[in-house]
């Protein structure tokens, strides 16, 4: 080589990766997770549930006191965009969500997993995720958040919470399938990211979507709901002497109507929108006729 040459380097690649790439990615990370051990997959699933009440602490927070202020649609614009700090944690940092977990349905409908080991991931995921969620609710409550703007906050989260009780099972359902598919198109994006950047994008819109739209995700109702109950059945006279409300005034929350009424059906929706309407549609495309590059 003469002095006046270069060596050639090899040049690292940062296009985002394709579908089909994706969906290879997709099959890989799949396996991982079910094969995952107990005691990681529960802890990870805690760390989620815990990330994605922040998101929802923060959707609550900045939305305060702003009905009647501030047109509807701009309301949950604002709510949704903030909202998207929990599925930032959880990808960017390293949590396993149970709702973009329906995506290893990919790996099943391959056959590299079992039935079982979905079930079983979904299991501990969920029950961690559930742990997560209500340990950020009795934090939240105790260092008393909900008591900032004169009650407002507290008052904002009471409002959603009743809200969501007051929703019919088949329309919680269908409010499930539609926010998980749009959860699990922006995990199925982050597919081809390959910085932080890229995919704190991939979740911004489709996150924000679901949530300026009103669709249900179980696990941030984990902490929503439960964050209204704890607001209701535990606040004191001065509080709601603030919001010039009584905690008769928020009948439809109860445990029951959060558990059966919502949570039951929110989840049922979530499976079906993440597992068949993103997961098993882009394995139908990709990976059944074996297009995947392996």
């Amino acid at each position: 080589m003469s002095m006046d040459q270069s060596p050639v380097l090899p040049q690292a690649g940062f296009d985002a990766l394709l579908p089909p790439e994706m969906a290879a990615k997709a099959e890989k990370t799949g396996i991982s997770k079910a094969l995952l051990g107990w005691r990681n997959t529960l802890a990870l699933g805690v760390l989620a549930g815990a990330f994605i009440g922040l998101g929802a602490l923060f959707s609550t927070t900045v939305t305060a006191g702003a009905a009647g202020q501030v047109p509807y649609g701009l309301i949950r614009l604002l709510a949704g965009l903030v909202f998207s700090l929990g599925l930032i944690l959880v990808v960017g940092a390293g949590a396993e969500l149970f709702t973009g977990n329906n995506l290893i349905v990919m790996a099943w409908a391959d056959r590299h997993i079992t039935t079982r080991q979905v079930l079983r991931n979904w299991a501990l995921v969920y029950v961690g995720n559930f742990i997560g969620a209500l340990a950020t609710v009795v934090l939240v409550f105790l260092a008393g958040q909900y008591t900032f703007g004169g009650g407002a906050v507290g008052l904002a989260a009471l409002t959603a919470a009743r809200a969501k009780c007051e929703l019919g099972f088949i329309q919680a359902i269908f409010l499930g399938m539609m926010c998980n598919a749009l959860v699990c198109l922006a995990v199925w994006l982050c597919y081809s990211a390959r910085t932080t950047t890229d995919k704190i994008l991939a979740i911004l819109f489709p996150i924000t979507a679901f949530v300026a739209a009103g669709f249900e995700h179980s696990v941030a109702n984990m902490y929503f709901i439960p964050m209204g109950l704890a607001i209701k059945a535990l606040a004191p006279a001065s509080f709601w002497t603030a919001v010039g409300r009584t905690a008769a005034d928020f009948a439809p929350l109860t445990a029951g109507r959060f558990l059966l009424g919502n949570l039951l059906p929110v989840t049922l929706g979530n499976i079906v929108g993440g597992s068949v309407m993103v997961g098993l549609v882009y394995w139908f495309i990709y990976i059944r006729k074996g297009v995947v590059p392996k």
